[in-house]
């Protein structure tokens, strides 16, 4: 009995530890996710969150109250698919710099990455300057191709459907997922990585619950007013990544 509960306190400190040693990224993604979310995820997202609150909503029986409302905007099976699909992504792509950053040779690259997530982001932000985010950085044909996959999902789109619609859903072009993404890949750590994506698909979660409770004025006004503010956080989460590829380096 000892043994197991020893395993998982030091599983524990171990995750506390990465947490607290990554303080600072798990925070900017966060914000990226809560500003980004309003800014750009809601425009972008808003119709899959709003179809699937239809269906949700016409299930529930008259009378049900406002709290059955708001439990069926959460559509907490399609976050956790989307979750799923974002964390998935960063872990298999920090694998290999986690290996690399094992070989004394090689133990720059961890840098380069990071800088390279820096750079996305950066890239991010002036795209977002420039008001042009929401074409994407590549990959306008994908969305295409996903969304004849996730149709028949939309049908029904609770349970386990729901969780595969938001794993299919999570493929989707988007440049801010592609940069939050390539931050958390860059750590080399695959929990850190984990926890990265887990930090910004939190962030992105009130928004959308909003939207799917409120509808598509919440979707319009929210649009309007944070989007000024998502080239400032994608900026800050450059920093933050810059400054880790300095410490590494250092």
């Amino acid at each position: 009995m000892d043994e197991p509960l020893l395993l998982l306190s030091l599983a524990f400190a171990h995750c506390k530890a990465v947490a607290i040693g990554h303080g600072p990224l798990l925070l900017s993604m966060f914000l990226a996710g809560l500003i980004g979310s309003a800014s750009h995820c809601a425009p972008m997202c808003g119709p899959f969150v709003l179809a699937q609150t239809g269906e949700t909503t016409a299930r529930l029986q008259v009378g049900s109250g406002e709290l059955r409302r708001l439990a069926g905007a959460a559509l907490l099976p399609y976050h956790a698919g989307r979750a799923l699909t974002y964390v998935l992504l960063a872990v298999l792509l920090s694998l290999p710099l986690q290996l690399v950053s094992q070989l004394p040779q090689l133990s720059f690259i961890p840098a380069i990455a990071l800088l390279l997530g820096a750079l996305l982001f950066l890239v991010l932000a002036v795209r977002g300057l420039r008001g042009s985010l929401e074409s994407g950085l590549f990959g306008a044909g994908i969305g295409t191709k996903l969304g004849r996959i996730a149709r028949p999902l939309f049908a029904r789109p609770w349970g386990w459907r729901g969780v595969g619609l938001g794993m299919v859903l999570g493929f989707l072009p988007c440049g801010l997922l592609y940069a939050a993404i390539g931050a958390a890949a860059a750590t080399s750590n695959p929990l850190a990585a984990s926890m990265s994506m887990a930090a910004f698909t939190l962030g992105t979660f009130p928004v959308l619950w909003l939207v799917g409770y409120l509808g598509g004025w919440a979707q319009r006004k929210w649009h309007k007013l944070m989007r000024p503010v998502l080239p400032a956080i994608a900026f800050l989460n450059a920093i933050v990544l810059g400054g880790m590829a300095w410490r590494w380096i250092a």
